[in-house]
């Protein structure tokens, strides 16, 4: 999609072209689509971020879940100029065996065991290593969403600067949530009840 239209007809015909709902968030927080697959809905909007002189626009994925373990977190980001630094900071790197991925990405967890596991599915890393800037990780719901979500819900987080009106990329980052939401329950780390509804 060309770089001409705007943010709000770009998600509308990006809602529209996937089955989504495209929902009016009001004046302040603007426009989001949300995808519902199964028990969960994948939500898309803007997270602004002030700088006190200026307001910066993040595009930001999210999808609550039902986590089956206590306390299993991870974060996948591309290699850039800042990896050196953070992992000279004590960041752990893990690494999972495939070359080329490794060599992309920086990949911290509290888990080896289960992120190997995860990452173990080849076209997982595929939709990882099609998506030209790329932060995934998975947050306490409570800091993703507010209060409204019980303590056994995470909530798997994307943020990149800008805006992406993409609908290509858009579409490839709501797979990604997806396969990983069933690669998740497929591995017993996470379950298929709506997080509205979780005890």
């Amino acid at each position: 999609m060309g770089s001409g239209i705007g943010k709000n007809d770009a998600w509308r015909q990006f809602s529209q072209e996937i089955g989504a709902d495209f929902v009016d968030l009001g004046f302040w927080k603007g426009n989001s689509v949300q995808a519902h697959i199964g028990p969960w809905t994948i939500h898309l909007d803007i997270h602004h971020v002030s700088t006190g002189k200026s307001v910066i626009e993040y595009t930001r994925i999210r999808a609550p879940f039902v986590s089956n373990v206590e306390d299993f977190h991870f974060e996948i980001y591309r290699k850039g100029v800042f990896s050196g630094l953070r992992k000279a900071l004590g960041m752990q790197d893990i690494a999972i065996g495939d070359a080329v991925f490794d060599e992309e990405f920086i990949i911290k967890g509290n888990n080896k065991a289960h992120i190997r596991e995860l990452l173990a599915d080849p076209t997982v890393r595929s939709m990882f290593q099609s998506q030209p800037k790329m932060r995934l990780e998975i947050l306490n719901s409570e800091g993703c969403f507010g209060s409204k979500f019980p303590n056994n819900v995470h909530a798997l987080h994307f943020e990149v600067l800008g805006v992406i009106k993409d609908q290509e990329r858009l579409k490839g980052l709501f797979d990604l949530f997806a396969t990983i939401l069933e690669r998740l329950v497929k591995l017993g780390l996470a379950s298929k009840e709506d997080p509205m509804l979780a005890s």
